[in-house]
């Protein structure tokens, strides 16, 4: 049996900070390898301007092409459905049926957990992995870990994972404005935001 981590996200863009996270999970938690999974519509983003869903899963898989544990999938991109996480674990499930399956995220959502669609169901069949950075909610943290394991018997690893002190928000407004992308995102994604003039305008799904 081996160990697969699922990472979803809008990707808008995608990041060296995730890239970091993927990767550190491969190496900190002996996973084989890290599926990304773009989200079409993230249950908490709705009604909210997102980058067509074709472009984002380009520069995710531009993001990767170099990464030999890391995948791409266009799961939640082709659904119908809201992108509730549950069903794409199912998915993930189905797919890889005799593999450990952990739900790659960071401190701030792990700590709403409760909150998403069947959560129970997630907590019970699914491992976690949790990014976060030293002195960020550390109790917190550690408090809720204890909380998820003792309550669901569910299975949290944290990490320290790479960080980098922007999020994709920030990202696009300063693609916008023209500025250099070159330490925020892989050099290939950069070269396509800036060849399709992603955040120039309004251009959204």
């Amino acid at each position: 049996m081996g160990r697969i981590g699922i990472f979803g996200g809008s990707f808008d863009p995608i990041h060296k900070g995730h890239i970091g996270l993927a990767k550190d999970s491969v190496t900190q938690c002996d996973l084989s390898k890290v599926i990304l999974v773009p989200a079409r519509q993230q249950p908490f983003k709705q009604g909210k301007k997102v980058t067509p869903a074709a472009d984002r899963l380009a520069m995710v898989s531009l993001a990767i092409e170099d990464e030999p544990h890391l995948e791409v999938s266009d799961f939640e991109i082709h659904s119908s459905e809201v992108s509730y996480t549950y069903l794409t674990m199912r998915e993930m499930r189905l797919l890889y049926p005799d593999d450990e399956l952990f739900f790659i995220t960071g401190t701030d959502s792990l700590l709403m957990i409760e909150k998403w669609r069947n959560s129970e169901e997630l907590l019970r069949n699914y491992s976690f992995i949790v990014g976060s950075r030293p002195g960020y909610r550390d109790d917190e943290l550690r408090k809720c870990m204890e909380y998820l394991r003792d309550t669901y018997g569910t299975f949290v690893v944290g990490i320290h994972n790479t960080q980098i002190d922007v999020s994709s928000t920030q990202i696009r407004d300063i693609a916008r404005e023209g500025g250099d992308l070159t330490d925020l995102v892989p050099e290939a994604v950069k070269n396509y935001i800036i060849e399709r003039e992603l955040y120039s305008d309004d251009r959204t799904e």
